[in-house]
C-alpha cells in the first residue's frame, strides 16, 4: 500500500494550509489562529470538534462504519518557537521573533490530510480522536490536557505521535521500541557574592569566579560520574552576570539542561549538583541558590505498538525506508507523557533534502511539504489497520 492517491490528489491543498500556518507562528498557548483553522477544516468535513483542551487545544471526533467500539487517538503538535526566521521565503512568518523552526506547522497538516480522507472514506470501524495539542515547547501541552481529562473525554485503546527528522533521507520512516528520547531536567542556579570595585576584588566575593568553578565541575559530573555505558548531559545554556566593565558583580545565574534516559542515573545527577553547589559555596564563601525542576519524562516506545507501527510504515513506503531500531536521541517530546497513559509508538518521518536539511530549532529551518502526503498516509494506514471494518 503506497501514498494513497486521493491523499496525493490534494497534495496542493496541504502545501497551502501548511505554509499559510508557517506565515503565521503561534508561541506556547497562544495557538488560537491555528486551533481555530484546524477546527473551521474539521467540521468542514463533518468531524466533531471540541476546543480549548489545555487553553487553545483542539480534539476532533470521527466514527467510522460499524459498531465496534475501538478507539486510537492520533496526536501532533501546533505551537511555534521565539526564533527569528532568516529563511527569506515567500511565506515566512509574519510575526516578528516567531517561528515554526521545529516543523509542527506540517505534524498539524499531515495529521488534517488524514482528518480529511478518513472523513470522506470511513474506511474504518470504531473511533478516531484527532488530538491537535499546544505548548510541546516546554509548555507540557500534552501533560495539562492530560490533566484536563483527555483520555477521560476521548477514550484512546492505543495513542501514537509523529516527529519530522531533517538529518534522515525524505520518505524514510524510523521508530524504535523501548526509550527512545529523554528525559529533560532543568536546574537554575543564583549565586550571591558580594559586589565590589573592579580595582578592589579582595574586597568583594566575585559571582563570576564562583560560576566558572561551578561550570567545570558540573561538565565533571557525566565523566566521572556516570557510568560511561549510560547517557546523560549536562549542558549549561546561560550564565547570566555583570552591569559594568569595572564592577564586580553581586550576583550570577545560570541555567543548566539536564538529559538522562534511566531515571536511576536522572537521580544520581541531581544529588552530584547539589552537592557541587553546596561545596562550591562553602569553598567560596558565597550562597549558591539552586532550584530543581522535573521536565518531561523519557519517551517510552511500547513494543508491541512500535512493531505495529513500523509494520504500516512498510505499507506506505516500503521496507527499505523503514528503520525498526533506528538510535535512541537526547531530545525531549512531551508525548512521552501520554504514552505513560496509554500503550503506542512515536515515530521520526525524513524530511531531509540536500542543501536544505538545517536542523529542528534553526532559523533557516523549513519543513518539506513534499513529506505531506506521506505523513497524512501513515496515520490513514495506521488507523484503517488498527480500526479495521468487518464487513
Amino acid at each position: 500500500m503506497p501514498i494513497y492517491n486521493s491523499i496525493a490528489e490534494f497534495h496542493e491543498d496541504l502545501t497551502e494550509w501548511r505554509r499559510d500556518i508557517h506565515a503565521h507562528p503561534e508561541l506556547r498557548y497562544e495557538e488560537t489562529r491555528t486551533a481555530e483553522q484546524v477546527s473551521r477544516r474539521l467540521e468542514d468535513w463533518g468531524i466533531e470538534v471540541h476546543r480549548d483542551i489545555a487553553k487553545t487545544g483542539v480534539v476532533g471526533v470521527l466514527r467510522g462504519r460499524g459498531t465496534s467500539e475501538l478507539t486510537i487517538g492520533l496526536r501532533a503538535d501546533m505551537d511555534a518557537l521565539p526564533i527569528l526566521e532568516q529563511t527569506g521565503l515567500p511565506y515566512k512568518s509574519t510575526a516578528e521573533g516567531k517561528m515554526h523552526a521545529c516543523g509542527h506547522d506540517g505534524h498539524t497538516v499531515m495529521l488534517l490530510g488524514a482528518a480529511r480522507y478518513l472523513a470522506e472514506t470511513r474506511n474504518f470501524d470504531g473511533t478516531v480522536h484527532f488530538i491537535f495539542q499546544p505548548a510541546e515547547e516546554g509548555g507540557a501541552g500534552a501533560k495539562m490536557m492530560i490533566e484536563e481529562g483527555l483520555f477521560e473525554r476521548f477514550p484512546c485503546d492505543t495513542v501514537w505521535g509523529m516527529h519530522n527528522a531533517p538529518h534522515h533521507p525524505a520518505g524514510t520512516i524510523t521508530t524504535r521500541p523501548g526509550p527512545s528520547l529523554a528525559a529533560a531536567n532543568k536546574a537554575f542556579i543564583t549565586i550571591r557574592g558580594r559586589g565590589a570595585h573592579a580595582a578592589r576584588p579582595h574586597d568583594g566575593v566575585d559571582p563570576i569566579a564562583v560560576g566558572f568553578q561551578l561550570y567545570q565541575g558540573l561538565q565533571l559530573i557525566i565523566s566521572r560520574n556516570v557510568d560511561p555505558l549510560q547517557s546523560a548531559v549536562v549542558s549549561v545554556c546561560e550564565f547570566n552576570a555583570g552591569t559594568a566593565l569595572n564592577v564586580i558583580a553581586d550576583t550570577a545565574s545560570m541555567s543548566i539542561s539536564i538529559r538522562t534516559f534511566d531515571p536511576d542515573v536522572g537521580k544520581l545527577v541531581e544529588q552530584r549538583v547539589r552537592a557541587l553547589c553546596e561545596g562550591v559555596a562553602a569553598a567560596h564563601g558565597c550562597t549558591i541558590e539552586l532550584k530543581y525542576e522535573e521536565g518531561y519524562p523519557t519517551l517510552i516506545n511500547h513494543e508491541r505498538e512500535t512493531e505495529l507501527a513500523a509494520a504500516v510504515a512498510e505499507e506506505v513506503v516500503g521496507s527499505a525506508a523503514v528503520d525498526r531500531n533506528g538510535i535512541a536521541a537526547m531530545g525531549s517530546e512531551d508525548f512521552a507523557f501520554m504514552l505513560q497513559e496509554r500503550p503506542g509508538a512515536f515515530i521520526w518521518i525524513g524530511q531531509g533534502t540536500e542543501g536544505k536539511d538545517f536542523g529542528l530549532h534553526h532559523p533557516r529551518y523549513d519543513f518539506n511539504d513534499e513529506i505531506l502526503p506521506v505523513g497524512a498516509s501513515y496515520w490513514a494506514r495506521l488507523v484503517e489497520t488498527c480500526l479495521p471494518r468487518k464487513d
